[in-house]
């Protein structure tokens, strides 16, 4: 009876079910930053480097009553995102994504680089560009596609990958501003067909590279994203403040 008339009264102020209107059935899905990889505290994920330190875990620990399901794996391409979708739950209200990095080479791509030439890097930086603009938009369309189907109800949200590099930037070794320029150049032209795919599937784009300013490698901080590293997988990923500040931060800033 007190229980009840607790609820009514409630109600009558306007403060009922508060809690279920700001829960959320939350998925991540998506590569290695959305799992993670760099931030370090991988659990019992295996070789997916689900992190506690990915963005993604971070929203769902600020927001009370969050249902989440973390699905996101390291070296996860469009196709292997697909069989993501299928496993997630189609009830779900908050879908969060990274991915078309690995579609587009991007593990060859810095080898060549560390490697190569300045010109063999930049042509080898030009074909994933190419690929980029002509092929990866339809294998896009494909994973959007197949989300907001499995999940009508959900917001679909798409998040970009950062520039690697201040050019010129503190660095007096390692690569040159050359391949650092066309490195960055390649992050560039996959926001540009992200933010462009999800915006015509209804989603909502996230742009995190002003947010990396400052603290990519060669600045002065440094802090955001590794160099080379061993393990060499987390090479070129965001650190745990990485994902805190480079992708958390303009993630909530977006949606709440």
């Amino acid at each position: 009876m007190c229980a009840a008339l607790g609820v009514a009264l409630a109600a009558s102020l306007g403060f009922a079910n508060t809690a279920s209107a700001a829960s959320q059935n939350y998925v991540a899905l998506g590569d290695s930053y959305s799992a993670g990889v760099g931030a370090g505290s991988y659990g019992d994920s295996g070789s997916c480097k689900r992190s506690a330190n990915a963005y993604s875990q971070l929203w769902a620990n600020a927001h009370s009553g969050t249902n989440f399901t973390f699905l996101a794996c390291s070296g996860a391409k469009t196709s292997d995102v697909l069989s993501q979708i299928s496993s997630m739950p189609s009830n779900a209200t908050l879908i969060t994504l990274t991915v078309g990095g690995n579609d587009a080479g991007f593990t060859d791509v810095i080898k060549t680089c560390t490697l190569g030439s300045d010109q063999t890097c930049t042509d080898r930086v030009n074909t994933a560009k190419t690929y980029v603009q002509n092929t990866l938009p339809g294998l896009l369309d494909k994973v959007y596609s197949a989300a907001k189907s499995k999940a009508p109800g959900a917001q679909l949200v798409v998040l970009s990958y950062p520039r690697f590099y201040t050019v010129p930037g503190s660095c007096n070794v390692g690569l040159s501003d050359t391949k650092r320029s066309a490195i960055n150049s390649g992050a560039d032209t996959l926001a540009s067909v992200l933010s462009s795919r999800v915006s015509a599937a209804g989603g909502k784009f996230v742009d995190v590279r002003s947010a990396f300013v400052g603290h990519n490698i060669c600045s002065s901080a440094s802090d955001y994203l590794h160099s080379l590293t061993w393990p060499v997988d987390e090479s070129y990923h965001p650190t745990a403040a990485g994902q805190r500040g480079g992708y958390y931060a303009p993630l909530t800033s977006a949606i709440g």
